[in-house]
């Protein structure tokens, strides 16, 4: 037998073993909350047209923003290694000033506080 198909049988077996002990073992309760359609935290029987806050938003992007920085900065040890470090260490230094600055910025207007 070669190697190839025994680690393709290896895995199939145990891909099946796996998937039977997980529908034997398996606890099954279903309770009111999990038979619901909506499991946001939403009303699922109130109005589907209620206000709904843009500060959510705004913190999501925000979110979204500071995590772009570590995929920015996540090939920085690798750079560093290159020819000219101090070219790589001035701007990964300028990108997260901008970021620190942005962050301050918001920070002074109130966009990170959730409640008014």
């Amino acid at each position: 037998m070669n190697t190839i198909t025994f680690m393709l049988t290896l895995s199939l077996a145990l891909s099946l073993l796996l998937t039977t002990l997980n529908f034997w073992i398996a606890q099954t309760n279903p309770d009111s909350e999990k038979l619901s359609p909506y499991e946001c935290g939403f009303d699922p029987l109130g109005s589907a047209r209620l206000p709904f806050s843009i500060r959510f938003f705004l913190v999501a992007i925000l979110f979204l923003l500071f995590d772009l920085e570590i995929a920015l900065l996540l090939p920085l040890p690798w750079a560093i290694q290159l020819q000219s470090p101090t070219t790589t260490m001035i701007y990964t230094s300028t990108l997260l000033l901008l970021l620190t600055l942005g962050l301050a910025y918001e920070w002074k207007q109130g966009g990170l506080e959730w409640a008014e």
